[in-house]
């Protein structure tokens, strides 16, 4: 089976933020936990998630069904390219566990189990690239950019707690459903011109979270 190496484990406080000046209309500050802070040796990780790691929104970020978020290292070495984002690095997107190996969007899928030092995870989501990336990076064009080359990270929920650090081996251990990948379930969420019987497959997706199982009902609804 695949494997990597976990070679950041992150976690972050929830803090106020100012405002781009290109959003500024919005508000004069904004409130989320995206900077993470690198964890130094083992941390404990929960249904909830790791230890010392908080979310402003519930309703977009954690809870059991998105405890664990997971971002591919080799996807820093593109960001990099764009001006101002010459230092993005590891937690850039505000993950928890950068992995560096044969783990990304057109790799891993629904389903799939992970071990991770003494934790084991079931992958149960992509990410929904929200404004907090434009806003941390001051980059209006962020969210676009993700979501058009479906560089999003994937969020896993917790079959079984335990410690995990920087250095341990991300590994895979089941893979159930290989056609139904990140990158796939993502672009059926977000772009035009969708399949009914795709939609239809992912209302019942098994180990897909409810939160997107409701999504693909609303959509197919109007299929």
């Amino acid at each position: 089976m695949d494997e990597a190496r976990i070679v950041s484990v992150r976690a972050g406080r929830v803090r106020m933020h100012p405002m781009p000046e290109w959003d500024r209309g919005t508000a004069p500050t904004w409130r989320s936990a995206y900077g993470k802070d690198e964890v130094a040796g083992p941390v404990f990780v929960g249904a909830l998630g790791l230890d010392g790691d908080e979310q402003a929104h519930l309703d977009a970020h954690g809870g059991p069904q998105m405890a664990v978020l997971a971002y591919a290292y080799a996807h820093y070495a593109h960001w990099r390219e764009m001006p101002g984002l010459e230092r993005m690095g590891p937690g850039g997107f505000a993950e928890n566990l950068t992995v560096d190996g044969p783990f990304d969007e057109h790799s891993v899928c629904i389903g799939d189990v992970i071990e991770a030092g003494g934790v084991v995870f079931e992958v149960s989501s992509p990410r929904g690239p929200c404004a907090a990336i434009s806003r941390w990076w001051n980059e209006p064009s962020m969210v676009k950019r993700a979501t058009e080359t479906a560089r999003i990270g994937w969020y896993h929920r917790v079959k079984l707690e335990g410690l995990i650090e920087a250095g341990d081996t991300y590994r895979l251990v089941e893979h159930p459903q290989p056609e139904w990948t990140i990158a796939r379930v993502f672009r059926a969420r977000v772009h035009s011109g969708r399949d009914a019987g795709e939609l239809r497959a992912l209302t019942t997706l098994p180990g897909l979270s409810p939160e997107w199982h409701g999504h693909f009902a609303r959509l197919l609804e109007r299929a």
